[in-house]
């Protein structure tokens, strides 16, 4: 039986997809897939992958035109056959017993869900800046989305879903533009059950500048996820002043940036000087 089912998106990443998905096929959790999409890539990411799946079995590689991010994803989730979903993006990496313990927590409590910690690799540094301290359940949407710190902390790719649930609710990535995971990552938590905690083991964010989150029409892109969580959470009875970060920004005669951010009634105030 293939209890994860793991599907990545690749797209013009020949130089860091072997790394992707080498700590892929070294998992010590073997029974996996890993479902490659090759989102109309014109470097040697095809090639790359087509020597993996030659390599190693679990490897299955879809080819396709560009369609962006989402529409792989969602593609990937048709024919996936695993217990669970994971998604990895094709620059990043994750510990090698990343889905062992995932799966095997996932399953101890029943969960629909589990949530790993994440860490950011930028300009050669390393740095956890999503942490989980301690193994937490919790079947409330609320709860669900305090726990993840969303939809201010927005990460598929540190999470597996039971496949079940994601197929039933019809849950898919929104076409067309980024910032997909703040909207399928409140989704997710509403309408699948059970969450679980599972610190421990790492996702491996790496952040470069000609990814994809930092591309032209990002802020736009950003705002409309925002305002679309913003009227899911209304909808569900979700209090915003508790789950997202109220933001506003204040500029000083162009010589001082005063940014007030407020969440659950705490205040944070940040002041940066000589910014014009």
């Amino acid at each position: 039986m293939i209890k994860i089912s793991v599907i990545v998106p690749v797209y013009n990443v020949e130089e860091y997809l072997p790394k992707c998905l080498d700590s892929l096929i070294n998992q010590t959790l073997k029974d996996i897939e890993i479902i490659c999409i090759n989102d109309g890539s014109t470097d040697s990411s095809g090639e790359i992958l087509e020597k993996y799946s030659k390599k190693d079995s679990r490897v299955k590689v879809i080819t396709q035109s560009n369609q962006g991010v989402s529409a792989a994803r969602n593609n990937g989730v048709e024919i996936a056959k695993g217990e669970y979903i994971g998604f990895v993006d094709s620059d990043d990496w994750v510990d090698a017993d990343f889905y062992e313990k995932l799966y095997t927590t996932a399953k101890q409590y029943s969960a629909d869900i589990a949530a790993a910690d994440m860490v950011r690799v930028k300009h050669g540094k390393i740095r956890k800046f999503f942490n989980f301290n301690e193994t937490r359940i919790s079947d409330n949407f609320i709860e669900k989305l305090k726990l993840c710190n969303a939809p201010d902390f927005s990460y598929t790719c540190n999470k597996i879903y039971k496949t079940d649930a994601v197929k039933k609710n019809n849950l898919r990535f929104e076409h067309g533009m980024n910032y997909e995971d703040i909207i399928y990552t409140a989704q997710a938590l509403y309408y699948l059950n059970k969450l679980v905690t599972v610190p421990g083991t790492n996702y491996y964010y790496f952040s470069r500048k000609n990814s994809i989150i930092h591309s032209k029409g990002n802020a736009e892109d950003y705002q409309k996820a925002i305002e679309y969580v913003k009227n899911f959470l209304k909808s569900h009875n979700a209090p915003l002043d508790e789950v997202m970060t109220q933001v506003k920004t204040y500029n000083l005669l162009k010589l001082v940036r005063v940014k007030i951010k407020r969440k659950n009634n705490k205040t944070k105030i940040r002041i940066n000087k000589g910014w014009g």
